[in-house]
């Protein structure tokens, strides 16, 4: 076993939102890599508890990363990693709700900030995201050093001003900060709903024969990534030591038009009802996504290796796995916003 997967064990680690898509995953690799004790904490407002994996060496506590009481309980076990990766998700989430989405992700990283520092952990892992702060004129493929001010979602905003606040927690209180900006994540884990992803979504309604919204014409691209991709940059994000006070992508490095997407979800789900094309949203400014992963390829020798078409075969496999639980937390609640999204 790689010494990046092996520095878990018999350490005590916090996730926030690991409850979720990636944090779930996650917290199993950690557990069934011999973490000592995996703490998770989740609101569960946009996560289920079934989702959590059933570890012995996995504590599950219910609560939000702006209780303090919840905050005291969680660190009193003395972790030494942190993975930060709770936030109110996403793009369509903060438009409806930018209060939230400030407190949530501005004011409940901050909170994650102090507390780690004070308890001064080995390692602070922050989850931002690269389909976000890049905004809408960087060239592509996307590199870490190209930012944007000109943002056009509340979260995007709060996701970058999560970044500047582990810079200030890093430089001022020496806190060792690693930034991991996802890319399109997909896979198994995630649910289907009003203010979740592109993947998810398309895969529920496939299997219900449903035909799959498209939101603009069909050639915009994203560089989708497979959840255990990001998974491993997370756990090397956690070893390596030249990961930190640096921000890297975690992306496939590939584009896929959404057009196509929708055709391979179609296919693999022998789904024949087509598509449909729908307005486009005015805050999605971004008709291609590409992202380096350069920099994640020489700090941590990060390496996407799941293709596509695997990788939705495996989320497709999990969804009818799951199938009455998810269409029981599926939530689409009508007159907010469109359901599909493509971050």
């Amino acid at each position: 076993m790689e010494d990046y997967l092996q520095f878990c064990q018999g350490k005590t680690i916090l996730v926030t939102g690991g409850a979720g898509a990636i944090g779930s995953n996650l917290v199993r690799a950690l557990g069934e890599l011999g973490a000592r004790l995996v703490i998770v904490l989740d609101d569960l407002s946009s996560a289920v508890r079934w989702n959590v994996p059933d570890l012995p060496n996995v504590l599950f506590v219910e609560g939000s990363i702006l209780d303090e009481v919840e905050l005291k309980r969680v660190f009193f076990e003395g972790p030494e990693l942190v993975f930060h990766l709770a936030a109110l998700f996403a793009n369509q989430n903060s438009l409806d709700h930018p209060e939230t989405d400030l407190l949530v992700n501005g004011l409940g990283t901050l909170k994650m900030l102090q507390y780690s520092a004070l308890a001064r952990v080995k390692r602070f892992v922050y989850a931002s995201s690269g389909c976000s702060i890049y905004g809408s004129s960087a060239p592509l493929p996307l590199t870490e050093e190209f930012v944007s001010l000109h943002l056009s979602t509340p979260y995007q905003i709060t996701k970058m001003l999560g970044e500047l606040y582990c810079n200030f927690f890093h430089h001022q209180y020496d806190l060792p900060v690693v930034k991991a900006r996802f890319f399109n994540s997909y896979g198994p884990g995630e649910l289907p709903g009003q203010y979740r992803n592109v993947i998810p979504n398309f895969i529920y309604w496939a299997m219900q024969g449903k035909p799959l919204p498209i939101t603009g014409t069909g050639e915009e691209t994203r560089d989708f990534t497979y959840v255990g991709d990001i998974v491993d940059g997370l756990l090397r994000a956690g070893y390596f030591d030249a990961a930190l006070g640096q921000e890297f992508n975690l992306a496939s490095g590939k584009e896929t038009r959404i057009i196509d997407l929708a055709e391979m979800i179609n296919a693999q789900v022998g789904n024949k009802a087509g598509v449909v094309f729908v307005p486009k949203r005015k805050w999605d400014t971004k008709s291609r996504l590409l992202a380096s992963v350069d920099r994640a390829r020489k700090l941590i020798g990060y390496e996407p290796r799941t293709p596509l078409e695997k990788g939705l075969l495996q989320a497709i496999a999990w969804f009818k796995e799951n199938w009455e639980r998810i269409t029981a937390a599926a939530r689409f609640e009508p007159g907010v916003s469109s359901a599909v999204r493509l971050k």
